[in-house]
């Protein structure tokens, strides 16, 4: 329940459309009541009527059905509005949940996504939000109308002969306890379906980024076999929700027709008794499918409900989740940034293991290129992920130009840092648009700077469309080398202070590494760097070499003094 009400909250932004919408439903229900109110009185005063000539008779036949029709036109026409103001109200409010859904996830710290599949991830966004829709948009639009006509239609009832409304209301115990039992285990049959497909849609996730591999190891019947074993697992689930749906359907419809055989009954013995007439009669057949109708779309409601909350509990969950620290708040870094940057007995470790960095201090001047060398694993790029704030560190302090980083707005901080990692991400699109992600109002003169600066102009220039050129998923149609340097040549245009190369030209061969490195080696002394490696040999004009092991700084120097 108390997910269903944080779904229904996103409606509470748009009152008058809620106003509009239910008055239309309230108002299309009373025009259903015309017909049997209508019929009604075309038994007592036309059929039954005997005192006026047959001539007179014709025409109240016609003017009642004319009345009926109007009637019926009328209801359909806001109907009509209804639904259209239901279209505009749900849309605008699935449009602020998957807009407050991504802007979440933009905001959620790195670790977050360290411990979550992508598959999954994506799954929650483009399965589960259009889920928690269909009780937005059926559960407003059935509900409410459905609620409102079997109020309405009940009173109708009431207001005819209180025994045969009864009678007609008889199934509704029957249909509560049915719909109890059916709620009852339903929250996690759909649980399960929704998690067993985020699982497959990991898998499929994986295999799809991975489909090189899989066929350079001829691993295809294998990626079968796990994907189908996936696929099984929803299947199974699938069943399990259509088998309760197989016997809940049934048995609630079979409790409505008790409804109008209870009719039947009390009405007949009523008309006998005489205390009702067959106009009365004839009035609750022609009205009574309105009430029951509306039941039974409760019933799909209630199905259709239960897969929605499922949904919109994977969907809060992620909305839950604690805001990475400064994503909204903070300090603004200086905006005149020099790039003093200082690490004082600092450490980090990864939740409970053993510490990754171990009070580790250091210095860069402004302008000032600090070299990081040391095997794997031996925490250089975790040490510049502190600096980024992608992780917080556990003690110590950071400084920039003597502002102290875990005070500051992350956004800020990172807008002045450059950050180009080993393995190069590029989003599927053009050149330009990978470039545009640094500085949206870069002009194509800065773009072509940048891309001379990192000696990417040559091959950009060898397409025909260069800037406007597809690279494809993951830049899959360029090289290694040129992706490496389109990233660079990303992180260049927005000419950042402060420049983090971690592992840059380690994708490259030795030919273009020159090349990277020559541009480099030019605009290194215009900001403060960080520069990651495992050679020496690539970091020669560092002022300041810092070489780590199991996250301590063993020894430090320039290129010739460590040589």
């Amino acid at each position: 329940m108390k997910t269903a009400i944080r779904i229904f909250s996103y409606l509470t932004r748009y009152p008058k459309l809620a106003t509009a919408q239910l008055s239309c439903a309230v108002v299309a229900t009373l025009m259903l009541l015309a017909f049997p109110q209508l019929s009604k009185l075309m038994v007592k005063e036309v059929i039954e009527n005997d005192s006026i000539d047959h001539s007179l008779r014709q025409a109240q036949i016609w003017y009642y059905v004319g009345l009926a029709i109007l009637a019926f036109f009328l209801r359909d026409l806001l109907n009509f509005l209804r639904i259209l103001i239901n279209n505009i109200f749900e849309q605008a409010a699935i449009f602020d949940l998957r807009s407050k859904l991504y802007g979440k996830l933009q905001r959620l710290p790195l670790p977050w996504f360290d411990n979550r599949r992508t598959g999954d991830i994506m799954t929650r966004v483009a399965e589960d939000v259009p889920a928690m829709e269909r009780l937005l948009i059926d559960g407003l639009e059935q509900g409410l109308v459905a609620i409102v006509q079997i109020t309405i239609v009940s009173l109708y009832l009431f207001s005819q002969d209180a025994w045969l409304a009864a009678a007609a209301l008889m199934p509704i115990p029957l249909l509560a306890i049915g719909a109890l039992f059916y709620t009852r285990n339903a929250r996690d049959r759909y649980k399960e379906v929704r998690e067993f497909t985020g699982d497959m849609n990991s898998l499929l996730n994986d295999n799809v980024a991975g489909i090189r591999q899989i066929k350079s190891f001829a691993a295809e019947d294998k990626e079968q076999k796990r994907f189908d074993e996936a696929s099984t697992k929803v299947r199974k689930a699938q069943l399990r929700v259509m088998r309760a749906w197989a016997i809940y359907s049934p048995s609630m419809s079979f409790a409505n027709s008790l409804g109008y055989a209870a009719v039947l009954g009390v009405g007949a013995w009523r008309i006998i008794e005489g205390h009702i007439g067959l106009e009365v009669y004839i009035s609750f057949f022609t009205i009574i499918w309105a009430l029951y109708d509306p039941i039974s779309r409760l019933h799909q409601l209630n199905q259709m409900a239960q897969s929605s909350i499922a949904a919109g509990n994977r969907v809060f969950e992620i909305l839950d989740e604690e805001n990475e620290t400064h994503s909204l708040d903070g300090k603004k870094i200086d905006p005149q940034v020099r790039g003093h940057i200082k690490f004082e007995n600092v450490s980090f470790c990864y939740e409970t293991d053993s510490p990754i960095i171990n009070n580790v201090s250091l210095e860069a001047q402004p302008g000032e290129t600090i070299a990081l060398v040391g095997t794997t694993g031996a925490g250089k790029s975790t040490l510049v992920n502190l600096l980024t704030r992608f992780y917080e560190y556990n003690s110590g302090e950071i400084t920039i130009d003597g502002q102290a980083i875990n005070e500051l707005n992350k956004p800020s901080l990172r807008d002045s840092i450059g950050y180009v990692t080993q393995e190069p991400f590029l989003f599927n699109g053009s050149v330009r648009d990978n470039l545009l992600l640094a500085k949206p109002a870069a002009s194509e003169q800065d773009m072509w700077n940048a891309l001379e600066a990192a000696n990417a102009t040559i091959f950009v220039k060898a397409y025909q469309e260069q800037l406007d050129t597809q690279i494809g998923e993951r830049g899959v149609k360029l090289s290694g080398g040129e992706k490496q340097r389109l990233s660079i040549a990303r992180a260049l245009l927005s000419n950042p202070p402060i420049l983090i190369l971690d592992e840059a030209t380690a994708s490259v061969d030795s030919t273009t590494e020159k090349l990277i490195q020559e541009a480099l080696d030019n605009l290194l002394k215009k900001r403060t760097a960080f520069v990651i490696a495992h050679r020496l040999s690539t970091i020669k004009s560092a002022d300041q070499i810092h070489v780590l092991e199991k996250g301590s700084i063993i020894e430090s120097g320039t290129h010739d003094e460590l040589i």
